[in-house]
């Protein structure tokens, strides 16, 4: 089926590992013009490697830190040398820390909150005034079941991911008149069997990254708090699976939804 994004500038950031890897290769086998965004140059070259096999139209690695408040300037010019933007998916955010509220500190908290809710602004208000000028525009942003009902003792990405999930809907309210859709699609986590899907960066690199230690030391009892079940044989999204929901989002069978949280969570929240 024809989604509508031949052709067209879709930018994808986080794109070296995991979710973002997964929308950035489902993008180009539309035939997308890629805007690859990460922060590892190696893994950054096999997605546009993988990218051109899969058919784009054109792939281009971005290396950029978006903690950095210039990064979407790089990425914007990378972008409109390509045409103008179509789709942006936010899908950088994570965690600096873990542990009971009582234990953190406002650094910590500045650190989930700049890694999960501030590169999504400071990456939507860069794309926005040329989305608004042409009437049309997708963003698409990811959030967490987190979000929506709180992961036990990850509380500032928590509260982090619900600030996404609003931003959602009060930008949908402001942007629709001139043609935007603002959507976000939500996951309980995923896993993947792909050893390409892990960067250097990717908090779920099983050697380097967050949750390798993350919990170290944890109280059994508390381990079993964080546990989710649901009516489905795995507790857990496989990365496709999170970006066939993003596909749809930008789908030009979609016009009609925006300011939605679609959940990917395999039930988990029943």
């Amino acid at each position: 089926m024809d989604i509508g994004v031949a052709g067209k500038v879709v930018i994808v950031t986080g794109a070296t590992a995991n979710i973002g890897r997964a929308i950035a290769l489902d993008f180009a086998a539309e035939g997308a013009k890629l805007i690859a965004v990460g922060r590892d140059a190696e893994a950054g070259a096999r997605v546009v490697e993988a990218a051109l096999a899969r058919g784009a139209a054109a792939a281009v690695f971005v290396q950029a830190d978006l903690l950095d408040p210039v990064s979407p300037e790089k990425i914007l010019a990378a972008a409109e040398a390509l045409g103008p933007i179509a789709v942006l998916v936010n899908n950088v955010g994570g965690n600096v820390g873990a542990g009971f509220f009582v234990d953190s500190t406002p650094e910590s908290w500045q650190g989930d909150i700049n890694i999960t809710l501030m590169t999504t602004l400071r990456m939507t208000h860069a794309v926005l005034p040329g989305m608004i000028a042409r009437k049309s525009g997708r963003i698409i942003n990811i959030g967490s079941t987190a979000g929506l009902v709180g992961d036990y003792m990850l509380p500032i990405y928590s509260a982090a991911k619900a600030a996404v999930h609003g931003f959602t809907r009060v930008l949908a309210k402001e942007v629709g008149q001139h043609g935007i859709t603002v959507n976000c699609v939500t996951h309980c986590g995923t896993v993947s069997y792909d050893p390409a899907a892990f960067s250097s960066g990717s908090r779920f690199n099983r050697e380097t990254g967050f949750f390798k230690d993350a919990f170290h030391g944890t109280a059994p009892e508390d381990m079993k708090k964080r546990a989710r079940t649901g009516p489905l044989s795995r507790p857990v999204a496989r990365p496709e699976e999170v970006s066939a929901a993003v596909l749809y989002l930008a789908n030009n069978r979609s016009d009609f939804v925006t300011g939605q949280i679609m959940q990917v969570d395999g039930g988990t929240l029943l």
